[in-house]
């Protein structure tokens, strides 16, 4: 491997250049309050000297028991492995409004915690003491945006410092934390026995000892119930809701021990399927490296050898705990399935000439050891979508040891570096502040004195439980970290504290932020910072941490006046957005001299800046740079409300087929991915025809959902041709009578009914003959299967409703079939109708029950033949939804629906085209269900009116639709904003791709 320091080839320290008067560098001798604040009170008294009470540390921090975490629903259980049920459910006889963090699992976790706690004291032989406080946390007003869900638990550790540090280290590593529920999707029929009794024994005994073996609860789950009234998760997917007649096998543990216990029932189902199972060892940090970026490489050797590849977790051995008598997957185990030993040979060869061809490069950096605790407990997940997006692997310490060093690998100098500047953007989303407490010997008396012992635990408890932070309590200091708003609110809570508001204090909140932001911060020969300290009475230190960011460090003597000094330095944070713009459109957008891009900076208070592919590491280096966001907008986060308004007027000056890149996800069973990874020919023809990148989600996740991204009028196209490869069925059964038999082997009906169904509806007929002996031909029936692509899905209705006009003049009773799907119901004012005395408006029957995998309900709705509705959706006649299409083409001449179907795939039929832009998804009025155009949704030359140059129409498309506008990190407005993430805008670029160039800004 290849180590170096500096990637850049240039320091980034550079502090002697931010020393004007009114900005101070923090010196290495500084005499100031805050350097020795216990010797220099502000008040020039003498200090008392140090009681037994100030040699202690105390420590207090929240354990993160996922105490909301719910169990299965008892009414949903098929089967459950041994104890698991008693542990996560509720006993008989239990009130329904009981909260979840009383069920048995989660006493339990918190009893064991107690039962660690007095073991580690009395081992301790009296140096340490530890208390346990759990209660529902209180919102603090104006600064807790999200406040705590469940029960909170507190532990407050009293001791020596090294002790201390290591009992938080054990209590962490020896703590059932972070407890989580992993689901897998099974079809019914690889469980169940053939007569459909029950479930396989040999599967269930899999459950059971998989649970032993890796310490998780498991339970097997009946399918979810459907929500009828919820719309559907993803776009152009006309029968989702067969996906939720699987059966369910949910794994309840720790996040290690539930990864384990998920990738073998994976495992187990690929037996089921006749594949065989291998393993071999490789080197747990060259997992990520070798898979490439997006799993890239690991894709093409699934597709290559028809195999299933099995990872370990990126993080092995992060948390210590381990559930009594279960086993961890060792580190260095790759599980691979196929269906020959051939395939598997070739694949283990593939992946050892990864091995033998990979260079690394390794760096180390330097984060602070609270933040790497922070990130580990509550960043994790967007640690691992970096890995994946760079290619590369970030080597944490073990949670609570203290060291605050990481190390960063990857096959190219660029990968790693962005992968280090994402990482270093996290570290800046937490925050440290110190608050020094100075008793003059003026003021010994008892209303002054230092509190007690129990009385420092007991607050350091109400202050954790109420706010998220680690508070820390030493030498009449308190010690904060933890997120933004966690910051804050605590030390909200201590400036409420009485003996704290009788006392003199020093307060000091330190912000960590990316070196190259530091004159956007400071300002123009630091104006922005010397007006801040003359308006809120702080002091602002510039203070250098690594390579990459440095501090801000606030400090002031009243609180009132340091937390308006951090509100408007926060304010002065820069907020980000970045996006995707073809490089071809970037020399048009700047203009000559770059008028136009001046124009619009000056005009919103916006820097934009542009990179193009060899600020991106080289033109032709990667296919995946083409969609790397490359523009990014940058401004303080007080005018964060002007970069939508900004990407809008950059994105108006591109041309249709690019503008606005966005994302759109299809549901696709999971197992027939690796049908479509095998046709990955094909699909890179497709990518490249629409411009659109198509991700499959890895191995591990056995998620069905698939991410399609690229320009907004070509992601519907690739939607549709990708679905396109997905072929699906529909059962429909019909009672079976002499005359229709004898139809069936007509001519007419191969000419009649099925190649009309073939070229009309893009829908293949089956009919399968099982009726029963002519003694029993009252009850015999036929089955009809209907054979179609995904992207046809929106016009089964019409060709089951085409299928059963052809059938009836056979003796077919419409009310019998089995398999027919109603009309959704258009409106949801619709119940009303009745009420208004109108032949036009008719309200919709109730639907019927029904046994089609497709749909919840089913009927043929023959009342509503006469309504507007009905003419719009019913085929066969001059109203069919063809012939309403061409007549109002004929009318209003839309050009928005010749465009759709212009630009359709070839195989795609009219209806399904319609019942695409008709379904939740958009692409469609929100107000009108029929699928079809209104006049006034008719744009000009073919497209939306957002194209047009009218200051009306400048909202973003995902703005007014819902569609997601962008795969960039958009930074929201400052004060305004709800994050999960951080209390303060990004400091940095989107997680997709690093817009700007590697080196200094210019």
């Amino acid at each position: 491997m290849q180590r170096f320091s500096n990637i850049t080839g240039q320091a980034r320290h550079g502090l002697e250049k931010m020393t004007p008067a009114g900005l101070m560098s923090r010196p290495n001798q500084m005499d100031m309050p805050i350097a020795q604040p216990v010797k220099r009170p502000m008040n020039g008294q003498p200090i008392s000297p140090l009681t037994t009470v100030d040699a202690i540390v105390n420590l207090s921090f929240n354990v993160p028991f996922a105490s909301n975490l719910a169990g299965p629903d008892v009414q949903e259980i098929i089967h459950a492995s041994p104890k698991a049920l008693e542990r996560w459910t509720f006993p008989v006889g239990t009130e329904e409004q009981t909260p979840i963090h009383k069920l048995p699992v989660h006493n339990g976790n918190v009893e064991q915690l107690r039962r660690l706690c007095r073991v580690l004291e009395e081992g301790s032989q009296g140096r340490m003491q530890a208390t346990v406080t759990s209660s529902e946390p209180k919102p603090v007003p104006a600064l807790q945006r999200r406040p705590l869900k469940g029960l909170v638990t507190n532990v407050c550790i009293s001791g020596d410092a090294d002790i201390v540090h290591k009992m938080r280290a054990k209590i962490l590593n020896e703590t059932p934390i972070a407890l989580r529920c992993a689901i897998v999707d099974i079809d019914t029929n690889l469980v169940i026995t053939p007569d459909m009794t029950g479930v396989r024994l040999e599967v269930l005994n899999h459950l059971d000892d998989t649970a032993k073996y890796c310490g998780t609860d498991i339970f097997l789950l009946n399918p979810k119930h459907n929500d009828t009234e919820g719309p559907t998760s993803d776009y152009g997917n006309g029968s989702d809701q067969r996906f939720d007649q699987r059966l369910r096998i949910a794994i309840y543990g720790d996040p290690e021990s539930s990864e384990h216990a998920k990738t073998r029932v994976l495992i187990l189902i690929d037996r089921i399927l006749h594949r065989i199972p291998d393993a071999l060892k490789l080197e747990s940090s060259l997992h990520t490296i070798i898979c490439g970026r997006n799993r890239k490489n690991i894709r093409m050797i699934e597709s290559a050898t028809n195999t299933a590849i099995y990872f370990t977790p990126p993080f092995p051995r992060i948390y210590g705990y381990v559930p009594p008598g279960a086993h961890r997957r060792g580190e260095d185990e790759v599980f691979i399935t196929g269906e020959s030993p051939e395939g598997i040979n070739l694949a283990k060869r593939k992946l050892f000439d990864l091995v033998i061809n990979t260079k690394c490069y390794v760096k180390d950096v330097v984060v602070s050891a609270h933040k790497i605790d922070s990130i580990l407990l509550d960043r994790l997940d967007k640690v691992r979508k970096v890995m994946e997006t760079n290619g590369s692997y970030v080597l944490f310490p073990q949670l609570g040891s203290s060291r605050g060093l990481i190390r960063v690998q990857g096959t190219e100098i660029l990968h790693v570096e962005r992968t280090v500047r994402e990482i270093m953007a996290l570290a800046g989303q937490f925050y440290g502040a110190s608050w020094w407490l100075m008793l003059p010997e003026s003021a010994q008396s008892n209303a002054m004195r230092a509190p007690s012992p129990a009385d420092i635990r007991t607050m350091l408890s109400d202050i954790c439980l109420n706010s998220a932070a680690e508070i820390g309590f030493d030498k009449l200091t308190f010690s904060i970290n933890g997120s933004d708003d966690a910051v804050k609110a605590a030390m909200m809570v201590i400036h409420q504290i009485p003996f704290v508001k009788r006392a003199q204090y020093q307060i000091r909140v330190k912000i960590e932020l990316a070196n190259e932001h530091k004159e956007f911060v400071s300002g123009k020969r630091n104006g922005k910072i010397n007006k801040i300290m003359g308006q809120s009475n702080v002091q602002i230190i510039f203070d250098g941490f690594n390579e990459y960011n440095f501090y801000i460090d606030v400090c002031g003597a009243q609180y009132d006046a340091t937390k308006n000094g951090l509100d408007l330095v926060e304010q002065e944070m820069p907020a980000s957005i970045s996006f995707h713009v073809p490089d071809q459109y970037h020399k048009r957008i700047i203009g000559i001299g770059g008028q136009h891009i001046q124009r619009i900076m000056k005009k919103y208070s916006v820097f934009v800046k542009f990179s193009n592919a060899m600020d991106r590491g080289g033109i032709g280096k990667e296919d995946d740079d083409i969609k790397v966001d490359n523009v990014i907008c940058r401004t303080p986060a007080r005018n964060a409300q002007s970069l939508d308004l900004v990407k809008q007027e950059i994105m108006d000056m591109v041309e249709k087929v690019d503008a606005e890149f966005v994302s759109e996800t299809v549901v696709i069973n999971r197992l027939y991915h690796r049908e479509l990874i095998a046709r990955m020919n094909e699909i890179d023809d497709l990518e490249k025809k629409w411009n659109c990148k198509i991700d499959f989600p890895s191995t591990e996740m056995a998620s069905d959902v698939v991410t399609i991204s690229g320009p907004e009028y070509q992601v519907p196209q690739a939607v549709d041709e990708f679905l396109g490869m997905v072929p699906e069925s529909h059962e429909i059964v019909l009672p079976a009578t002499s005359k229709l038999r004898d139809f069936f082997q007509s001519s007419d009906f191969q000419t009649e009914v099925r190649h009309k169904l073939k070229s009309q509806y893009e829908v293949e007929l089956l009919v399968r003959n099982e009726s029963k002996p002519a003694e029993e031909s009252e009850t015999s029936e036929e089955r009809i299967l209907l054979a179609y692509t995904r992207n046809n899905a929106g016009g089964l209705k019409d060709a089951i409703d085409f299928l059963v006009s052809c059938l009836i003049p056979y003796g077919l009773d419409a009310t019998t079939v089995t398999g027919a799907i109603p009309r959704p119901k258009s409106d949801s004012f619709e119940d009303s109708l009745p009420f208004f005395d109108s032949k036009l408006l008719q309200n919709a029957p109730a639907p019927l029950g029904t046994d089609s995998p497709t749909r919840s309900t089913f009927g043929d709705d023959a009342s509503d033949r006469g309504s507007l509705f009905g003419k719009i959706r019913k085929p066969g006649s001059i109203s069919s939804i063809s012939s309403f299409l061409d007549r109002r083409k004929d009318q209003t001449s839309s050009p928005r629906t010749v465009s759709l179907f212009k630009h359709a795939s070839s195989n795609a039929s009219r209806a399904s085209l319609v019942s695409m832009e008709s379904r939740d998804s958009g692409y469609r009025n929100p107000w009108n269900d029929s699928g079809v155009n209104l006049p006034e949704e008719d744009g000009h030359n073919g497209w939306p009116l957002r194209f047009e140059n009218k200051p009306e129409h400048k909202l973003p498309f995902g703005a007014v639709l819902g569609v997601s506008a962008s795969p960039g990190d958009m930074t929201p407005r400052h004060d305004p904003r709800e994050s999960f993430d951080s209390g303060r805008p990004s400091t940095s670029h989107s997680t997709n791709g690093y817009p700007a160039p590697i080196g200094p800004p210019r």
